[in-house]
């Protein structure tokens, strides 16, 4: 990962970041492939108790096509949530087999592709999509699996716009009408109910939540099976928290898996978890620039050309993300707000960051951006999306290209 070297340069994983922004610019996303490949190995180690398991990567944590396939070649299954990342999926050759659809509001095109492509299962989220499977498949004469995702109201105790497991939530089936659901698809001539599914947020630190949720998935299990429900699957979703601060201390996949496995491990059926933010949100970064500093009543701004634009989870999230210097020195540090170009007040990306004094063109690493980063970026105010590289055997691997103002625009002209 990051390393500061004799000459006071920090590297990832040998590589110059100084080196990188001199071939590709800056803004710009950097992904580390040893480190994708150490948190996926440690998913599989921590799980290895627990033979029948599809550890399925959240594809909307991250979406490059490269990643996906390191994963890919890895033999994770894959959690999906549209139909893009459907045909990212086909073009990388993922097994049908090994892909869930999630996701609110599937839409005909969605469910229809997905049938095509032979999916595992749908995780359906209400009555009215169950019934709109039901007669996608049953005019493309065929049958659904799927499994029915259920709220069991488990306070995951993260922020509130990443809790999807309460009963305030627009997600999933109240538990507590899940077996009329479960009876209703059971009648159905083209669903086949395989799975129990639950997701209760994202960026969870305690493991009691997991456990509860998944007390009251075995419980409906119990029940469903006595009704000779023939449930194969029970998904509990992903959440496991991150290290963003120096001081977090997030439950490692070890204690995770411990206390699933524990659990589980009297149940005959396949466990299926959805990781996307454990996966790779501390295998990224985000490159950056100075413009400018400025002082304004007493309050010192270091203005970067990266943006809110290029990285949301600040302004949207009040997320803290660790900046540091690309070029440490002994100066006097002082603190700084951290801010973008764009015309927001939000527009910060740190606020009151301890660094020395910079000047023009000097850069700066925000750490843990490998999650919902690139993928949650947009061309707000015309500015064109950064690139991503993928550093790869002590090799900077171009993985997108820098958009131009052109494309952003091409879309728009007028033929006529």
């Amino acid at each position: 990962m990051l390393k500061t070297k004799n000459d006071n340069q920090v590297y990832i994983d040998g590589v110059s970041l100084q080196k990188i922004s001199e071939m590709h610019g800056t803004p710009c996303y950097i992904y580390s492939k040893n480190s994708l490949i150490n948190e996926f190995e440690e998913y599989k180690k921590a799980f290895k108790n627990k033979k029948d398991i599809l550890i399925c990567y959240s594809v909307k944590a991250c979406s490059n096509l490269n990643i996906l396939k390191i994963f890919n070649d890895l033999g994770s299954g894959f959690d999906i949530v549209s139909l893009g990342e459907l045909e990212r999926l086909k073009y990388i050759g993922a097994d049908p087999k090994k892909i869930v659809f999630s996701g609110v509001a599937k839409s005909d095109e969605e469910i229809k592709a997905s049938l095509e492509y032979g999916i595992l299962l749908f995780n359906v989220e209400s009555i009215a999509e169950l019934e709109n499977i039901n007669s996608i498949a049953n005019k493309m004469d065929t049958k659904a699996n799927i499994s029915i995702r259920v709220n069991p109201d488990i306070d995951p105790k993260t922020h509130p716009y990443i809790s999807t497991g309460l009963k305030s939530s627009k997600f999933g089936i109240a538990i507590d009408q899940a077996i009329d659901v479960y009876d209703y698809a059971n009648k159905m001539n083209n669903v086949i109910p395989i799975g129990i599914d639950a997701h209760i947020g994202s960026q969870i630190f305690d493991i009691v939540p997991f456990v509860d949720s998944l007390d009251k998935l075995m419980e409906l299990y119990s029940k469903l099976k006595k009704k000779n429900i023939d449930i194969k699957f029970i998904d509990i979703g992903g959440g496991l928290g991150i290290k963003y601060y120096d001081d977090d201390d997030p439950p490692s996949k070890k204690e995770f898996a411990s206390k699933i496995i524990d659990r589980i491990k009297s149940l005959d059926c396949n466990l299926i978890l959805e990781p996307g933010r454990s996966l790779v949100g501390n295998s990224g970064y985000l490159l950056t620039s100075v413009l400018y500093e400025k002082q304004n009543y007493k309050k010192d701004f270091l203005i970067v050309d990266a943006g809110m634009n290029d990285l949301l989870r600040p302004s949207l999230y009040d997320a803290f993300h660790k900046i540091e210097e690309v070029n440490k020195n002994n100066g006097p540090r002082k603190k700084y707000n951290v801010v973008g170009p764009i015309c927001e007040t939000g527009d910060v990306l740190g606020k009151d960051v301890e660094l020395p004094p910079l000047v023009k063109n000097d850069l700066l690493i925000i750490h843990s951006v490998g999650a919902y980063g690139y993928v949650m970026s947009s061309n707000y105010n015309t500015r064109p999306k950064a690139p991503e590289v993928l550093i790869e055997d002590k090799k900077i691997k171009l993985i997108r290209k820098k958009e131009t103002i052109t494309q952003i625009m091409e879309n728009e002209f007028n033929n006529e």
